[in-house]
């Protein structure tokens, strides 16, 4: 298997995220780095529904999403745990309803997301 770059993987995440939920999510930040094929993490922040601060983590193979609460942060449910096995479409499916669960319909409606 073709070794992937720890930012090429996060930057395809991305582009997944911003082909299916569009101008619900915006300031992506691409951080936490580490191309270290042993032990390759990273993170990407980013603001959904311009609502929440999220982090969506990788590390080892594993990666998921948190709402970040103020120094505490909130584990959003999904199917898709593990990079490798994982179909993006799925994770991004999963993440839009578990954050619009969490979200007033009223600002939803309001918004044009509902």
């Amino acid at each position: 298997m073709q070794d992937i770059k720890s930012r090429d993987m996060a930057n395809k995440i991305i582009d997944q995220l911003g082909e299916k939920l569009g101008d619900r999510i915006t300031d992506f930040v691409i951080d936490n780095v580490d191309e270290d094929i042993n032990h390759r993490t990273f993170t990407i922040d980013f603001t959904a529904y311009n609502y929440y601060i999220c982090l969506i983590s990788y590390e080892r193979g594993r990666f998921g999403c948190s709402i970040k609460n103020g120094e505490y942060y909130i584990s959003l449910e999904n199917s898709q745990k593990w990079y490798e096995n994982a179909d993006l479409d799925i994770f991004v499916k999963e993440l839009k309803e578990e954050l619009e669960l969490r979200i007033p319909d009223k600002y939803l409606k309001a918004k044009g997301w509902k």
